[in-house]
């Protein structure tokens, strides 16, 4: 023991004691997914505090000199007996509360272990124990004992993102209340025998806090609820805060903001149900508030129970390839997507093939590193590791006559947290969309990629776009890149229209006699009617034609300019109604197992057909913008001569007003209305929900031309140290500082802005005299283009993400993914045999190329 105090001794001065701020890894190992649960425990570096294995311990040791390592390892315990429990297992409450992790909410399994903890010293791996401490010299003894107590009462980094509690009733007052005026128009409310004013229904009804007026609630997506006339009566009226009848009790009620679109707390509720005649302090429930309702949806049978193959029971499976993900809260579509992902080649190969040279390039601190963690996961997914069996619950009981399905699998805390750092909806633990976050993880890829080879190839594609004027017959092409094809959903073409007008006619029976809600009856449309749809002629009002210098009608076309090895599609079932308000289409498609897009080919221009000619609308100004010019190449600052005049294109006012009204910022529906030529709300309308997602979607806008936005100059300075950030990623000085202009010089904007503009900055390449290329007088020759690859368009299915729920902002995410001819459902840590994949009810599909 004299000789190990020695060792401690020397090595004191590399052991630290966390800090507030310092980042703890205790819970997963930076390299692989090893946890003190694992076999071998794990090892927690003393000075930098990152975890590693068993197996990469003396990797981390070896490169970093440190010798001192917190060694933590965990048994489970032995459940515990309970009171009539049979199963070994307590009797599972029913949620009585929208929460995660507290009291009356769904229930998350806490498992206990037995802990050991002791430091271990590399090379040799020499053990010390709390107990071989007290005997060791005081200086040793108190430095390596408080290093060990930090290092166990530290917060860990996976556990300060990991979902603890979330609690949906959480409410927000309401902007209204306070000042909200109620009319004296002496309506005085009944304790009970409430019917909506509109069609008699008697239940889920709504009282206005403004004029005390009583009306039904919305429908829901299954049919049920209400029929809109609370929603309807804001609409004419404007008066905001509303009531659910029934709800009311002594301890409160659910009140509802139409305008803010959201539950919200009334503080002076009392005050506004008595000047109706309400007097909370007598009143009892005999209505489910919205959050009992909302409970019952996330247990209701029916699309989930489909989807998820919930009624036939389910073969397990195991190995490598068939590794289960934890839900991390929320985390489902995240799970989805990067399984179908690592079943790609290419990211199989970049990723996982090269996973020693990667681990070997990593720097000091792995966690933060994109290579290092996207290997790491796709390594943990394909290699069967993590792929075992996970323990009974009920060990020591009878085991489950079924077969549970359920892997130890892996938590990827470190790679969620990495991909979502910076991102307003990734970064946090609500559900999202499984397309948006596949499309950011391939523009993540895309920014890691750019001088080695890039897997998100497999993917992306050209589309061509074919305009032709009406009045000339002259036509425009254009290409844009693009990586996910998004399939219309042609609601018109359902096949048993007749079932559903049925349906509907039971149900509006059902309402107004009381009855329970029929069956929910999904609309059937031909997957031949949504590439119809995909693929018929778009016509263009007011199109503005560079031939008869006039606006006149145009038609669009659009069609592939190349077909990529993997084919991504998205069915549009996320939509908005005509009161804009989210939805989603309950429908089930024939998607085919193979498909040939062949025919929807473009040709580029035809023999004997011209082009519109390379003109730009005249510039014309907004009433209340200034002319005002910028400097030309001779130009200077006192003679404005020769300055090149930047005029503001005319914005139809009203378009832009519309926009507005829906909520979205001003400068993204200026951009909407001039990026579409002012032709009209729809094809703003489109154009916005198609650049929401933009870095810059609510930035100044940036005419084409300029690298300023108004109201700044083009010699504002911008930050030496982003500026090297943006360099050392390998963009031009002029490329990062155009970024940096464009997005108010803000680090993080700046580097999205420029990897969705690289079709723009690829003429900027900086030439040997320091100008970019555009400005070179040498350079002639065009930018090449994004670089794709083409193939035959015949595809076969080889994976599906479905999703369960009412909107992407709730509900569910589950894959299908097809494995040597045999699907194969992912559900979170549950990995088994696919019975009857529910093939039409899917959201992304996934196809690759048949080679002939």
């Amino acid at each position: 023991m004299a000789e190990v105090s020695e060792v401690l001794m020397s090595v004191l001065s590399t052991i630290r004691v966390p800090r507030p701020g310092d980042r703890v890894h205790k819970d997963e190992c930076a390299l692989s997914f090893s946890s003190p649960e694992s076999e071998g425990g794990l090892y927690v570096c003393m000075n930098s505090f990152l975890g590693f294995g068993s197996q990469y311990v003396d990797r981390h040791h070896t490169r970093s000199g440190q010798r001192a390592y917190l060694h933590i390892s965990r048994t489970r315990k032995a459940p515990e007996d309970e009171e009539n429990s049979g199963s070994g297992d307590p009797p599972k409450k029913k949620p009585t509360r929208l929460a995660i992790g507290i009291e009356g909410g769904f229930n998350v399994e806490q498992e206990q272990y037995e802990e050991e903890v002791k430091v271990v010293l590399f090379p040799d791996r020499q053990e010390v124990t709390s107990d071989d401490l007290a005997t060791m010299p005081d200086l040793v003894r108190e430095r390596v004992s408080l290093a060990m107590a930090g290092l166990m009462s530290a917060d860990s980094v996976s556990h300060a993102l990991q979902v603890q509690q979330w609690d949906g009733e959480v409410r927000a007052e309401s902007r209204h209340a306070i000042e909200l005026k109620q009319l004296d128009n002496g309506t005085k409310i009944p304790p009970s025998g409430w019917r909506c004013e509109v069609c008699d229904l008697q239940e889920n009804l709504w009282m206005n806090l403004s004029d005390g007026r009583v009306f039904c609630g919305r429908r829901y997506f299954d049919g049920s609820g209400g029929n809109n006339h609370a929603l309807l009566h804001f609409q004419q009226t404007g008066h905001p805060l509303a009531v659910k009848l029934g709800t009311i009790t002594p301890d409160g009620a659910d009140v509802y903001s139409y305008d803010e679109d959201d539950m919200v707390l009334d503080p002076k509720l009392p005050e506004h149900l008595s000047h109706f005649g309400i007097d909370m302090m007598t009143m009892e429930k005999t209505e489910r508030t919205m959050t009992e309702l909302e409970i019952a949806v996330n247990q209701r049978v029916g699309e989930w129970e489909v989807i998820q193959e919930s009624g036939a029971t389910l073969r397990p499976l195991s190995g490598p390839g068939l590794t289960g993900m934890k839900n991390l809260g929320n985390s489902c579509y995240l799970n989805s997507v990067m399984q179908v992902l690592f079943t790609v080649p290419d990211f199989q190969s970049k990723y996982v093939s090269n996973i020693d040279k990667i681990f070997g390039e990593a720097p000091s601190d792995p966690t933060q590193d994109f290579k290092t963690q996207v290997a790491k996961l796709g390594y943990g997914l394909l290699s069967g590791e993590y792929s075992k069996p996970a323990p009974d619950p009920g060990e020591g009981s009878e085991p489950s006559s079924e077969p549970r399905g359920d892997q130890v699998g892996i938590a990827a805390r470190m790679f969620k947290a990495l991909v979502g750092r910076g991102h307003s909806e990734f970064s946090t633990n609500r559900q999202q969309d499984a397309q948006e976050f596949l499309l950011h993880f391939i523009n993540m890829v895309e920014r890691n990629c750019r001088s080695g080879v890039n897997p998100s190839e497999a993917f992306r594609f050209l589309v061509e776009e074919r305009i032709v004027c009406q009045q000339s017959q002259k036509a425009k092409y254009t290409q844009r890149v693009d990586y996910i094809l998004q399939l219309p959903v042609p609601m018109d073409q359902a096949t048993n229209t007749e079932e559903l007008q049925e349906a509907e006619r039971r149900r509006e029976e059902a309402d107004s006699s009381g009855a329970p809600p029929p069956a929910l009856v999904r609309a059937c449309i031909p997957f031949t009617a949504c590439m119809a749809a995909l693929s018929e002629p778009e016509t263009l009002t007011d199109f503005w034609s560079s031939a008869a210098q006039a606006k006149t009608t145009a038609t669009k076309t659009t069609r592939f300019a190349s077909f990529p090895d993997h084919m991504v599609i998205q069915v549009k079932k996320f939509t908005f109604g005509q009161d804009w308000v989210p939805k989603k289409l309950d429908v089930s498609i024939d998607v085919p197992d193979t498909l040939d897009l062949t025919a929807l080919r473009g040709t580029g221009q035809q023999p004997g057909e011209e082009l519109l000619p390379e003109v730009a609308p005249p510039p014309l100004m907004t009433p209340d913008v200034e002319v005002k010019g910028i400097l030309g190449s001779h130009g200077n600052e006192e003679d404005d001569s020769l300055y090149s005049p930047l005029l503001s294109p005319v914005l139809d006012d009203s378009t832009v007003s519309q926009l507005c009204e829906m909520g979205f910022p001003l400068e993204a529906c200026r951009k909407a209305v001039y990026y579409t030529g002012n032709t009209g709300i729809d094809a703003a309308m489109n154009w916005v929900m198609g650049h929401m997602d933009d870095p810059d979607f609510s930035a100044p806008m940036v005419l084409p031309g300029t690298s300023s936005a108004p109201g700044t100059t083009p010699t504002e300075s911008v930050s030496e140290e982003h500026l090297a950030t943006i360099v050392s990623m390998g963009f031009s000085r002029d490329q990062a500082t155009r970024a940096l202009r464009a997005t108010s010089n803000v680090l993080e904007r700046a580097v999205d802005w420029i990897f969705s503009h690289l079709d723009d900055l690829e003429s900027m390449e900086v030439s040997e005299g320091g100008r970019s290329a555009a400005e070179s007088e040498g350079s002639r020759e065009p930018p090449p283009g994004p670089k794709v690859r083409d193939g035959p368009g015949k595809y076969e299915l080889f994976a599906f993400i479905s999703h369960m729920g009412t909107s992407t902002m709730c509900g569910h995410y589950v894959c299908h993914i097809k494995k040597d001819q045999q699907w194969v459902i992912f559900n979170d840590q549950k990995v088994c045999a696919s019975e009857k994949p529910p093939k039409d009810l899917g959201y992304l599909y996934f196809y690759r190329r048949v080679t002939e």
